[in-house]
Formats: C-alpha cells, structure tokens, sequence
C-alpha cells in the first residue's frame, strides 16, 4: 500500500487526481497539466515534494565524510548554501543525485529522490565514516513554490530579509504562519522559486497560506505532470532515466558536479580509468508526434542509442526528448516510435530558458 503525505487529505478536498509515485500516493494534476504548466511559467504554482528524503550529517568529521561519498566537491561552501552532486557508487554511476545543505561546519543536510531513500540510506551508511548519520525523511514535509511570482507570493507570508535572497541558498527558523521552517531558493522547474521545509504537523496550514497569498497572482496547485514538462523543459535530469547504476557519471553532462581532481571519493578511481562512450544531449521533433522514453534513436538508419524522457513541450509547441546517444555522432537523428520514424533536430538543453 502507498505511503501518504501530509497533505493527501489536502490534495483529495482541493480536487486532485491521485496516483502511485515514489511509494507514495501524490496528485498527478488538478486543474490539467497544461494549466497548471503554463502557471508556472508566467505565474506561480504550488507542489506537494514531501516524499523527497533529508538525511543529515553531524559531527567534527563531517564534511571529510561527505566529501568522501559525493562526485562535487562541498569544502568552501559557507553556511546557509545548497550545493548540486551525484552520489555515485564503486562503478562510477549514480545511486541518486542530491543537494546538500550546509548548516555549520560540522553540521550538513541531504535531500534525496522520493523513490532512493532506502537505497540511498543503505549506501550512505554502507560507505560513510567518521560522523554521526540519521534519517529524518519521515518526519519531515516539503512543498514548492515555483514561477515567476513566486518571490511575490513568499513576500505575503515572510519579511523578504527573511527569505534566500540567491539561487542556491537557503534560510533556517523563518516562521510561516508561526510555524518554524526552512526556505531555500531552489526547484526543479527551471523557474524562480522556494521549497519550504516544515514539521509533518505543519504543512497543511503552509500549504493553505501559500495557497490564500498567491491567489492574486494567480498561483494553483500543482501535480507530478506538470513537474515533469518544466523539468523536461528545463533540460533537468531524472534519476532512474537520464541517471542510473548503469549510466556512468561522466556520460550525462554534468561534469560541472563531477570533481574528480578533489582528491579520492567513492567511484573516483573508476571514473579516472572510463572512457566516456555515451553522451546526453537535447532534441525538437520536426514535425508532428511525440518521443517517449525507451525509443530507439537512430542517426543515417543506423541505432546510436535511446531516448531517456520525452514529453509535448506546452511553451514551445513541439515534442522534445532527452536522448544518451554514442559520442561524435553527426548524422541526421530519428526516433523509432512504435514502427514509426520521427525526425529529431539537436536541441540546446535547457529547451526553455527562464524570462
């Protein structure tokens, strides 16, 4: 049986359709996915992300341990940043990609993929040494407030000297509706935008603020398909598509939270010895139809990989699709959907850029 959130009693009263995902039983959309896709990029919208996981991380040793277990590299970050890694296994690939929170010095927090926690907590204490770890992911709840107003919205429940003022940061003990929470300035959209941290008991009345003070900007809530076509849009990757234990690190294109020159890590010594023999790049279909992930991907009618996500793109109009296709590939790109041929043309990724 699914787990639930504290916001599912929330989620049926406000009309939400109900499926499986990451274990759990979370809205798939309310008002549509096209509505509540295109609010989000010229408004505000609202997402239930409390299967996410958080993990912390205390003690002297504690950056040295995580160092030690992650691709990028988290000395020199300062209290209050969130910082982008892979946590990758002996082989090289990812078991999930994560953000990390510094608190202190000796005080950090992980936030993993819904669907990896168990894994993820497995691995951790599997390879971890030398500081105290936990597992809070039950205890704690996470929403997001994604778009262009999304500042605006914020601005209605909490002082703006309050709140995170740069991508990639974060504020602790900021009260919402004298609740304690934590705010950080990231998404998964490609949008402006906050993720509000909270006790499980909490949530439901954040989520009914958030809901009152956006209303005259034109904020509604949101589901996991409309998350899915922003993140898509964004050029954003997925674990368990664009990333995987079968995908090596140095195949997915960000390399930019890959340091291999920090000294030793977990799956270091197999990537240094990888040759890179597959590449992730963007594509538009020209013309009509849609890739999905698991197409076959040819270039001059010869197969050259597979498409990883795909979807219709709501602001471009078209379809678009994230392929893992052999490196130093020129020919003209096909997709084989179900017997059909779609053409592809190379895209830059991201595929929208925020305004």
């Amino acid at each position: 049986m699914a787990k639930r959130t504290a916001l599912f009693e929330t989620h049926v009263a406000l009309g939400g359709k109900m499926v499986e995902f990451a274990g759990y039983d979370l809205p798939v959309q309310y008002s549509g996915i096209l509505e509540e896709h295109r609010a989000v990029r010229e408004a505000a919208g609202v997402f239930d992300v409390s299967h996410m996981g958080e993990f912390f991380f205390e003690g002297d040793g504690a950056e040295e341990a995580l160092n030690a277990i992650l691709t990028n590299d988290i000395r020199g970050m300062t209290d209050g940043r969130v910082r982008y890694s892979i946590l990758p296994d002996e082989k090289g690939c990812a078991v999930d990609d994560v953000l990390i929170y510094r608190f202190a010095a000796t005080k950090f927090m992980m936030v993993v993929n819904g669907a990896c926690v168990e894994k993820d907590a497995a691995h951790v204490a599997a390879h971890l040494s030398g500081c105290e770890f936990s597992d809070v992911s039950d205890k704690v709840s996470q929403i997001a407030v994604q778009g262009p107003a999304a500042l605006a919205v914020m601005k209605k429940l909490v002082p703006e000297e309050l709140l995170p003022a740069k991508y990639y940061t974060f504020t602790r003990d900021v009260p919402v509706g004298g609740h304690n929470t934590l705010i950080s300035r990231t998404g998964y959209t490609g949008e402006d935008g906050f993720e509000i941290y909270s006790r499980n008991e909490d949530i439901a009345d954040i989520y009914r603020l958030v809901l009152e003070a956006g209303k005259e900007f034109g904020l509604i809530p949101c589901g996991l398909g409309a998350r899915d076509t922003l993140r898509l849009e964004a050029g954003m990757p997925l674990y368990g598509h664009e990333l995987s234990q079968d995908i090596p690190v140095d195949e997915v294109g960000l390399d930019f939270a890959v340091k291999t020159g920090k000294g030793d890590f977990l799956g270091r010594e197999a990537l240094m010895a990888h040759t890179p023999e597959f590449e992730r790049i963007g594509a538009k279909v020209a013309g009509r139809g849609i890739v999905r992930e698991h197409c076959d991907i040819y270039a001059d009618g010869v197969k050259v990989g597979v498409s990883t996500s795909g979807t219709h793109s709501p602001t471009l109009g078209c379809g678009i699709a994230m392929l893992r296709i052999k490196r130093g590939v020129t020919g003209a790109l096909t997709a084989d959907v179900r017997g059909r041929s779609i053409p592809l043309e190379r895209a830059e990724m991201p595929f929208v850029k925020r305004k």
